[in-house]
């Protein structure tokens, strides 16, 4: 991890002088202004590591997606987080995206791409696996900031498609911030891009279950349900082992669809194949959660709800009784702007508009080379 100095590269970023380490046996080049604390993590989202910005003596994180234009479905979610990011930054319930820097090399021929964000201590999988006590008023304050967190991105029309313990990141004053963007998507006129693959299986709406393509926001508010009750009960409460066996778990414990939700479900075979599983009657949640006050479990029934349309949205949750003590609707704000990727509007983007569309997100973030050219 011993850091060097690196020469500035002709036709790179030429006004940054660039800074090399290794991080998990991968090259890092970073503007000299990063020094390096430690990593952090690695694994198929790329690799992260502990620096701080000596130009504000800010820890922060940097991720670097390797090779990045060899996958394009990973160039894409990455434009899409950073676009994202940027449209919701300054939200204290969403991670801040801090930087995008040029890479040395210049802007015409880069193939890794170095994220900054605000760093965290932990998130809420390690809190739910850990031995520490949870109150209700901690998973109070964990939920009612996923929620004021969750209006925002709504309020822009972005679904998050991905919500899950390990998506919500903490730090040592218990603030919740959302991360890991790469699913997420711009609920208006994109359906025929919402059938891709979506939220962990555990997390996963009846709908998505069944194989609709036809949702959005309600899926997100299914995901606070579940990742409610893993906090409630600190261990996942539908841990289902494929598609069937999820649904099963589902059934057995919010009840078998009625036959007016199950004609509801678009998909001939998926109402074929919920009409042939045995009646589950609806499950006592005070079962699951016997600690858990009446309004908790009030809540997690409302949000756990079959059908989509009876599901809570954002706004009836964050209003529910259980959350009045946080409840403030001066001090839960709405984006003023519905997201919009220009990328997305043209259907499937080439390699070079993806390339061109971080360049973009590089000068906005670094005015100073917005001389340079895209091609």
């Amino acid at each position: 991890m011993a850091a060097a100095p690196a020469p500035d590269t002709p036709g790179g970023a030429n006004f940054m002088r660039w800074l090399q380490f290794r991080v998990s046996g991968s090259s890092f080049e970073v503007p000299s202004s990063y020094q390096l604390v430690k990593p952090i993590g690695k694994g198929a989202y790329g690799i992260v590591c502990a620096a701080v910005d000596t130009r504000t003596n800010q820890q922060v994180a940097i991720k670097k997606i390797g090779d990045i234009f060899s996958n394009p479905l990973d160039a894409r979610r990455t434009l899409r987080e950073i676009q994202i990011l940027r449209h919701v930054r300054g939200h204290s319930n969403v991670i801040t995206l801090l930087d995008l820097f040029p890479p040395s090399v210049g802007l015409h021929d880069f193939r890794d791409v170095y994220i900054v964000y605000e760093i965290m201590d932990t998130d809420v999988h390690q809190i739910i696996r850990s031995p520490q006590p949870l109150s209700e008023d901690h998973v109070q304050f964990f939920v009612y900031q996923l929620l004021r967190g969750l209006k925002y991105l709504h309020s822009a029309g972005v679904v998050h498609r991905d919500l899950k313990p390990s998506n919500l990141l903490l730090n040592g004053n218990c603030e919740l911030r959302i991360c890991d963007f790469g699913l997420a998507r711009a609920e208006v006129n994109n359906r025929e891009l919402m059938a891709e693959y979506v939220v962990t299986r555990w997390y996963r709406a009846p709908e998505l279950l069944l194989s609709c393509s036809d949702y959005g926001m309600p899926i997100d508010m299914w995901s606070v349900g579940c990742i409610f009750a893993e906090l409630l009960g600190r261990k996942p409460l539908f841990p289902g082992k494929d598609f069937v066996h999820q649904l099963n778990m589902v059934c057995k414990v919010i009840g078998t669809p009625t036959a007016a939700e199950i004609a509801a479900v678009p998909s001939d075979k998926a109402r074929a194949y919920l009409a042939s599983m045995p009646y589950f009657p609806k499950g006592d949640m005070h079962q699951y959660f016997p600690s858990a006050s009446p309004l908790a479990i009030d809540l997690l029934d409302r949000l756990l709800a079959f059908d989509p349309t009876k599901r809570l949205t954002v706004a009836q949750a964050l209003a529910h009784p259980w959350l009045a003590s946080l409840h403030d609707p001066n001090d839960e704000p709405v984006c003023d702007q519905p997201f919009n990727s220009p990328e997305e509007q043209i259907g499937e983007p080439s390699l070079q508009q993806i390339r061109d569309g971080i360049v973009r997100e590089m000068i906005i973030c670094n005015p100073d080379i917005q001389h340079a050219n895209l091609h």
